[in-house]
């Protein structure tokens, strides 16, 4: 996106913001009201900036019939509650919604649902009316029908809130699958410490603006973060507390568990 400004009515969230998501996982965080979820609608072409142009691999995206439909097929949004985006009787409905509106035939809709349904482990909800299901397969549910438009570009609006630790881990491992297929992903989070551990570039929303950058140097910058209302991640807090520093700092259980092995030291970059 290039100089995105948008609000709703006369209330500015966004300004003049430039940026190039261009990573494979790209975790967007900040306060409540810092711009997350507007960021996201912009990119997914619901919300049309009052100034500034998105592009996706440099071709800009127009907000007419046409427009929108193309980029609907390669850029895909994961609201934040599945409520908001779930409206069939059933699984298989739902899930089947937008690959039958892209005029596809019948047995690429069906095999395309059945391949997303498989990778959420939900193929046995499929005839289960969507206002019988828990939160946590609802939101599953929802993914599935954004995985079944097969995007070059999945949008995600807190894709792990509300979900049990098995339900995030099996989330995750589907992002990750969708990643090793060419997806890119935009996930907006408050989870720092999914944001290290995860993206391979962080934005982080603040009143001057955004900062985007590697996520170990970004979520070590303290000043940033208070800014933002964010707290460091634990990784890098224990990190900071052994008294190392420089440019191999642990990203998550596994890498904590290696410095601590190694003993309280300065790590040269």
């Amino acid at each position: 996106m290039a100089g995105v400004s948008a609000g709703y009515g006369s209330h500015r969230v966004l300004t003049d913001v430039t940026l190039d998501l261009s990573g494979p996982r790209t975790a967007l965080l900040g306060a409540n009201g810092s711009g997350k979820s507007t960021l996201l609608r912009v990119l997914s072409g619901g919300h049309v900036p009052s100034a500034g142009r998105v592009l996706v691999d440099d071709e800009p995206l127009r907000h007419d019939r046409t427009g929108l439909r193309a980029h609907r097929q390669r850029v895909q949004l994961l609201l934040q509650d599945p409520d908001d985006q779930l409206f069939s009787a059933d699984v298989l409905r739902d899930v089947s919604f937008g690959p039958m509106n892209l005029d596809l035939p019948e047995a690429e809709v069906r095999s395309r649902v059945d391949e997303a349904l498989a990778a959420l482990s939900i193929t046995h909800l499929a005839d289960r009316p969507t206002h019988q299901l828990s939160y946590g397969e609802r939101k599953r549910v929802a993914l599935a029908g954004a995985l079944a438009m097969r995007p070059a570009v999945l949008l995600l609006d807190e894709p792990t809130a509300g979900l049990d630790p098995e339900g995030v881990a099996e989330v995750l491992g589907v992002l990750d699958r969708l990643v090793g297929a060419g997806t890119s992903l935009v996930a907006a989070t408050h989870d720092v410490e999914l944001a290290l551990a995860w993206a391979d570039e962080v934005v982080v929303l603040t009143p001057e603006g955004p900062r985007h950058g590697d996520p170990v140097t970004v979520l070590d910058d303290s000043a940033l973060l208070r800014r933002a209302r964010l707290s460091r991640p634990w990784p890098l807090e224990l990190a900071a507390a052994l008294g190392a520093s420089g440019g191999s700092l642990p990203r998550n259980l596994a890498e904590v568990v290696a410095l601590l092995k190694s003993g309280p030291r300065t790590i040269e970059m």
